[in-house]
């Protein structure tokens, strides 16, 4: 049935796949795990679609989600279903004995489901900050086990970006997964790219990259090879050039003159800037090209505006939980937080104040990948705006701390001065960017019409490494249009 519902003549790739798929829906083995590796362009979201389309036929249930906001958009377009985030799926607020609300993983109720998780290179093994969490694959895999005959399909590309602090990605090694979750598991890794994907430039570019990254070009089924070859080419250095864009309408270098022009057309209507999107190589230079296309496209002189494009930069869910008082929902309680890389529309700007030696702004939100939410009154810190790290620093989350413990002082208790604080505002100020220039890393499991790449920085000259390789490819597999090649000297190019 799978076959049937494919729809066109499947690769010898795809054929493998769905015939893995066939046996995975139906088996009987305890807490079964298929991970599906593969490159861009090699029908990864045709699968996808096809099994969505396939197990209501056969009396099963599925959920998709993804890890941001924005990924769960893109899965939920091509598969015309709709996709959750994961943080919105496998969390929920619970009261504990002091009165407090807490986050904790939530109970799965499905009973014969499959899970179906798009873009899992972005899934991290590392505790995220809050007390109640392991990690966020941890959390996943045990929600998705507690319920009742569930099955749980990984997919992603393991060439792209890691988490940020990793050099690979968990959800997406065969070993970890085995290792370390007592899993039954099977994998697969798509390496033929479809040939009508190899007529785009931007597909015909990544994929050269991901050869570069694991060089054999055949498919293989050995779940250790992919990772022996990347581990292998860790240390080692390719040259350019590495791009070719001749004969290709969709992935152009561009001189200033028409960088600016493009800007203009891309970012110049509110209505329509959030297709575009510049990825820099670093926070510096995110807020450089931000400030110019604040200032000389938008036409921005003050440090915040009504329509301005914002990016949550930490998770936050001081704004989204129920009131702690009265356990009244928030106006966004089917999200349970505002998550790292949630892209927000500033729709009114109540108040700018300075508050505990900081700048904040009383504003109201728009959720950009959950337009079916109402607004949101909110506080946002200014001071992340400019900041070349990526959130607080660690200093200045301690200055923040201990200004606001201030007003506390006079709670003799610690416990009940930290509980207090817990609910000030401007101590659970969202921290954002701007929301038109952003690190490779913010970008990662997001789709714009229009993207312009900022050339990677070659520490030595001419020579790239297997994360700068990986940062090229995931920056140009962004677009689904065009790319904007954006300061590449000539020496990157083939002739």
């Amino acid at each position: 049935m799978l076959l049937k519902n494919f729809g066109f003549t499947p690769t010898e790739g795809q054929k493998k796949v769905l015939r893995h798929l066939s046996a995975f829906i139906l088996t009987q083995k305890e807490r079964p795990v298929y991970l599906l590796r593969g490159y861009a362009g090699t029908g990864k979201t045709t699968l996808v679609s096809t099994l969505v389309k396939t197990l209501p036929q056969i009396g099963m249930k599925f959920q998709l989600l993804a890890p941001t906001g924005r990924a769960a958009k893109v899965m939920s377009k091509y598969t015309g279903t709709t996709a959750l985030t994961l943080h919105k799926r496998i969390y929920r607020f619970q009261a504990v004995a002091n009165g407090e609300l807490r986050m904790t993983r939530a109970d799965n109720k499905a009973k014969n489901t499959v899970f179906i998780v798009d873009e899992c290179s972005m899934i991290s093994d590392q505790g995220d900050g809050f007390s109640w969490s392991r990690s966020l694959l941890d959390d996943l895999i045990e929600y998705v086990f507690s319920g009742s005959c569930c099955k749980l399909l990984l997919i992603g590309d393991s060439a792209q970006l890691p988490p940020v602090g990793l050099d690979i990605s968990p959800a997406m090694d065969f070993n970890i997964l085995r290792n370390s979750f007592n899993l039954t598991i099977a994998t697969f890794e798509m390496k033929e790219v479809m040939r009508q994907a190899l007529e785009s430039g931007i597909l015909h570019n990544a994929t050269n990259l991901r050869n570069i990254m694991s060089p054999s070009p055949q498919v293989s089924e050995s779940p250790s090879q992919y990772q022996s070859q990347c581990h292998s080419q860790c240390h080692s250095q390719c040259h350019l050039p590495l791009l070719n864009i001749n004969g290709f309408n969709d992935i152009i270098k561009i001189d200033p003159m028409s960088f600016e022009e493009l800007l203009w057309q891309s970012f110049g209507d509110k209505r329509s800037n959030n297709d575009a999107v510049v990825i820099c190589r670093s926070n510096k230079r995110a807020n450089m090209f931000n400030q110019a296309i604040r200032s000389r496209v938008l036409q921005e002189e003050g440090e915040l505006s009504t329509g301005e494009r914002l990016m949550i930069v930490k998770n936050n869910y001081y704004w989204s939980s129920p009131s702690p008082v009265s356990c009244s929902p928030s106006p966004i309680s089917q999200i349970p937080f505002l998550a790292n890389g949630d892209m927000i529309e500033v729709t009114r700007i109540n108040k700018i104040e300075e508050m505990y030696g900081f700048h904040f702004a009383g504003v109201d939100i728009q959720l950009m990948d959950y337009k079916d939410t109402p607004t949101l009154s909110v506080k946002i810190l200014l001071e992340t705006l400019h900041s070349e790290a990526p959130a607080l620093t660690d200093d200045e989350n301690k200055r923040l701390y201990h200004a606001v413990e201030e007003d506390y002082l006079d709670i003799p208790r610690a416990t009940d001065r930290r509980k207090a604080m817990r609910e000030n505002p401007y101590f659970n100020a969202l921290q954002v960017k701007y929301g038109y220039a952003l690190t490779c890393h913010k970008t990662q499991g997001g789709q714009w019409r229009n993207v312009f790449v900022e050339a990677p920085y070659l520490p030595e000259e001419d020579t790239l490494g297997l994360s700068d390789l990986r940062w090229l490819y995931t920056a140009l597999t962004r677009a689904s249009e065009k790319v904007y090649l954006v300061n590449f000297k000539d020496e990157w190019f083939e002739e």
